[in-house]
């Protein structure tokens, strides 16, 4: 009988004692303190005259709320499991047994996840983030397989309830695209992300191949923090390039008469960006320089840890460039992350924004790293 698997009720004993771990590392009776005087803040009459601060406080407490919930979600789920093993212990019910393994092992998973948010914790990774592809070399195979991955994290973020905003699309000359940026929106987008920067590689039968041969394509993912507004980038005038051009949105979308659409080459790094998704020059100007600011600061973190690495004598990798994830078609149906050895043969799944295992499975390695550190 299935109740008298000791390992299913050893794994329900200790998803208990990792909920207490977990509730006395969120502070749980902290976080129920700072909801209640964030709802008396919004009381407030002048509550709104500031929209921004407004904002800035709503938005961090949903933050706190949704972490709170989950944790009272799974605390509830987790006495409804002991509450059941009291009863098959009593009495025999077969398809009431299978259920509540099938509950304990879908709990498990449950706790994993909350637990690896919870470890998002460095500075940046509760920020919105800014997200792009650049195709290599290939042309056309490689603007469709960008194009590919483009729709791959919409999939993503949408299951997670982020919100994504297109801000830079430059269309493929034949089809897919040239280059994308998009914001993803939501809490811990970057802390998630981060674990897609690097190259993404595509091993399939082209279908702009006549001949029907196999071919390799690559194409660049970046990922950047939305900086807050508080923290200053010194940037010189002097420094910036600035061109405008006509927008063009993906499908024909958002095509403006005017040069509203505005590119920003920041001279002594050589970093561009780019905005097209507001009507006017001014609106994208300060969109694209939010941009700028965010690749800057990320740059000058990258320069402290090669620095410091430096001293150490350690050998890092180089993050840029480095292919991080292959996705084969053909012969075969795989995708594998070469950093974890995490990998699938559901291809479509992954295409279809099923990426938490990889995501997961960088994230681990890299608390794990920090640990042996």
């Amino acid at each position: 009988m299935a109740i008298n698997d000791t390992s299913v009720k050893q794994d329900l004993r200790e998803t208990a004692k990792r909920l207490q771990q977990l509730r006395g590392s969120l502070d749980l009776d902290l976080k129920l303190e700072m909801i209640a005087n964030f709802e008396e803040k919004m009381s407030a009459p002048d509550f709104w005259d500031d929209n921004e601060k407004a904002q800035g406080v709503i938005t961090e407490l949903n933050a706190i709320r949704s972490v709170v919930e989950q944790y009272q979600k799974l605390f509830s789920e987790q006495e409804d499991l002991e509450g059941m093993l009291e009863i098959l212990e009593e009495e025999t019910d077969e398809e009431m047994e299978a259920e509540w393994v099938a509950s304990v092992k879908a709990l498990n998973e449950k706790v994993d996840g909350f637990e690896l948010q919870l470890l998002l914790n460095q500075p940046y990774d509760k920020s919105h983030a800014i997200l792009e592809l650049h195709p290599g070399a290939g042309g056309t195979e490689s603007q469709d397989w960008a194009s590919m991955l483009y729709r791959m994290y919409t999939r993503w973020a949408e299951k997670k309830g982020f919100k994504v905003e297109l801000l830079d699309y430059l269309p493929g000359d034949e089809a897919g695209i040239k280059s994308v940026t998009i914001m993803v929106r939501g809490y811990n987008a970057y802390g998630y992300l981060k674990a897609e920067k690097g190259v993404h590689r595509l091993v399939r039968i082209s279908p702009f191949d006549a001949s029907g041969r196999r071919h390799t394509s690559f194409v660049s993912c970046d990922v950047v923090p939305e900086i807050p507004d508080d923290i200053q980038i010194d940037i010189r005038p002097e420094d910036l390039r600035v061109d405008t051009y006509r927008a063009s949105g993906a499908g024909g979308q958002h095509i403006n008469k005017t040069d509203s659409a505005i590119r920003i080459t920041h001279l002594p790094t050589g970093i561009v960006v780019a905005c097209q998704t507001e009507r006017s020059q001014i609106s994208n100007r300060d969109r694209a320089m939010k941009m700028l600011q965010s690749k800057l600061y990320e740059k000058k973190i990258q320069e402290q840890q090669a620095e410091l690495a430096a001293i150490r004598g350690e050998q890092l990798d180089i993050a840029w460039g480095s292919q991080i994830r292959s996705y084969v078609f053909h012969p075969y149906s795989m995708v594998k992350d070469h950093r974890t050895s995490v990998e699938t043969g559901n291809v479509q799944a992954v295409m279809d924004g099923e990426l938490d295992p990889f995501i997961d499975g960088y994230l681990r390695s890299q608390i794990r790293q920090d640990q042996n550190d």
